[in-house]
This record gives structure tokens, C-alpha cells and sequence, in this order.
């Protein structure tokens, strides 16, 4: 008979807890009509981004095809036409793909990317009903023309000080004096004396 007790007790418990939820407001969202609110920083869907004038801020360097661990990217480069170059390098990327499909999120990518050319951004809806349609090609990931936009590198990325914020190399031989950096956005051919001078270190100042 004590067992009896002791099992009707357990099931008011537990039928307690039922009926507590029960009398709660649903946190069951009802999507696609309602939808989550995502972090900014939440890492969907790639985009790739344009300048301000229009141009295109991949310069084909492979860099993004190279880190990725999942080998989710495939870039074909090709020269800019100095005429009407698509980018601000000497390349740019004719063949865009990323399949999503191999993707694992990482951000390594956009870690990598020395333009800030491509994101992950907070579009997480990528259901599909075939494999081909989650290959992403260029014309799926790029900006719309006069679209402009850094997206979540701004809430992955403090911003500088003015002072320190670099500019980025352009067809006007514009940036911030590094060879190094020149050369890693395609514009190692541009005449380092043209840049501002760097200051140098003095004596006594600490590395």
C-alpha cells in the first residue's frame, strides 16, 4: 500500500510539471511566419561584397579557397581588363562557387580574405530539395550592384581610429605603404615611393 502512496505522489509531481507548462505562454515559434531573432554575428549564409564605386572587393587571391578545411570553395582567377577592370586588383574571381552543402561555418574564410570581400552573414535559411541547389556561384553571392556593405565584419571587427585606419589599395595607388599589403590585394606593381612615409622608430621607443 506505501508503494501505492509513493507512486501516485511521484505521478502528481510529475503531472504538476505538465500542467505548469501547460498553463505558460508557447515559446514555439511558427516559422516562416515568425522568426527567431539571430545574432548578428551568427554565421549563415556568404555574400560577397562591392566597393562604393561599384567594383568588386575579391581580387582573386585564393586565399579563402586555401583555408577552407571543408575545400567548400572553388575560385577561377582571371586578369582585370585595365580598361574596365571588375576589381580594384590585378585579378579578379571569374568563378565564385561555395557549396554549402560541405561548408562547416567556420568563418575561416572571412578571416582570411585580406578586402573584407567575403561574410558569412545571419541568413541561416539554406533548405534545399537538391544538391545543385545549394552550390552558391558567384552571381548567387555577390552584392546586387549599388549595394555596398561590409556586413557582419562590422560586429566581428572593432573599428580603428581614424588616425590608424588603413586605406585600401586602389587603381590610384592609394594605401597604407606596405609592400606587403599591396601585394596581397594584386597591387604589388605599384610604386611604393607614392605612398605616405611610415614613421619611424626612435631610440628608446618600446617594440
Amino acid at each position: 500500500m506505501d508503494r501505492v502512496i509513493d507512486d501516485l505522489i511521484a505521478l502528481g509531481k510529475g503531472l504538476s510539471i505538465t500542467f505548469k507548462n501547460y498553463l505558460e505562454k508557447p515559446v514555439t515559434k511558427q516559422y516562416p511566419e515568425e522568426k527567431r531573432d539571430i545574432p548578428k554575428r551568427a554565421r549563415g549564409r556568404h555574400v560577397l561584397h562591392r566597393y562604393n564605386d561599384g567594383l568588386e572587393r575579391c581580387v582573386g587571391c585564393l586565399l579563402c579557397q586555401g583555408t577552407c578545411p571543408a575545400g567548400a570553395i572553388y575560385i577561377e582567377a582571371e586578369e582585370n581588363d585595365k580598361e574596365n577592370p571588375v576589381s580594384k586588383g590585378e585579378r579578379h574571381a571569374k568563378v565564385f562557387d561555395v557549396d554549402l552543402l560541405r561548408c562547416i561555418y567556420c568563418g575561416h574564410c572571412e578571416m582570411a580574405c585580406p578586402t573584407n570581400a567575403i561574410t558569412l552573414e545571419n541568413n541561416t535559411a539554406l533548405a534545399g530539395f537538391t544538391r545543385e541547389s545549394l552550390l552558391m556561384h558567384k552571381e548567387d553571392l555577390l552584392e546586387p550592384e549599388g549595394s555596398s556593405t561590409l556586413g557582419t565584419t562590422e560586429y566581428w571587427d572593432p573599428k580603428p581610429p581614424e588616425d590608424l585606419s588603413h586605406r585600401v589599395p586602389a587603381q590610384t595607388g592609394e594605401f597604407d605603404g606596405s609592400s606587403t599589403s599591396a601585394a596581397a590585394v594584386g597591387r604589388g606593381d605599384l610604386d611604393l615611393n607614392k605612398a605616405p612615409k611610415k614613421p619611424t622608430r626612435k631610440e628608446g621607443d618600446n617594440a
